[in-house]
């Protein structure tokens, strides 16, 4: 029988800290593992993360770069264009192609690490949805959960141990 996971067993998310967050690309060339429970989790709706994704949206965890340990291959950058002009690069494997993180801004203390590439996506559920002025109509948000037309003030948002991880995250 498979343990139920930590949010659906009331526990809060930094007492998950004992799941073992790994994951992959789809060949399994490139493994990593999060060292800790990211800062937040966003579910984004945007028309860039459609497209590039070829879905409805994105999962993405944001954890520090330097809590992701890779346990094989390195995947390698590769710079998309976006709307607002802003750098994106996206680091997939060079054998699959399997996106399995994004630099958003080139921010190299900072990774957005794809839900769907971890062995148990369910453990990290989102925290927000954001960009939701483009979902597509046939989504339904859960309800009482944030959401957001555009971005948000993360300071309003995110929990007290997250927002003091931020400032070395985004230097």
């Amino acid at each position: 029988m498979r343990p139920m996971p930590w949010y659906e067993a009331g526990m809060a998310s930094e007492a998950a800290l004992d799941l073992d967050l790994q994951g992959g690309c789809a060949c399994g060339a490139v493994r990593y593992h999060l060292g800790s429970m990211p800062m937040f989790v966003h579910c984004c709706h945007c028309q860039d993360c459609q497209r590039q994704t070829g879905s409805a949206f994105v999962l993405n965890a944001l954890i520090e770069a330097d809590r992701i340990t890779l346990l094989s291959g390195s995947p390698q950058a590769v710079p998309v264009p976006t709307d607002s002009g802003q750098p994106h690069d996206i680091h997939r494997c060079p054998t699959c192609l399997t996106a399995v993180w994004s630099d958003y801004g080139r921010r190299r203390n900072l990774r957005f690490v794809r839900v769907g590439t971890l062995d148990d996506p369910t453990a990290l559920p989102p925290d927000v949805h954001i960009y939701t002025r483009s979902k597509l109509p046939w989504i339904v948000l859960p309800p009482g959960k944030p959401a957001f037309e555009a971005y948000y003030d993360s300071a309003t948002l995110w929990p007290a141990d997250s927002l003091a991880r931020r400032p070395a995250a985004t230097r």
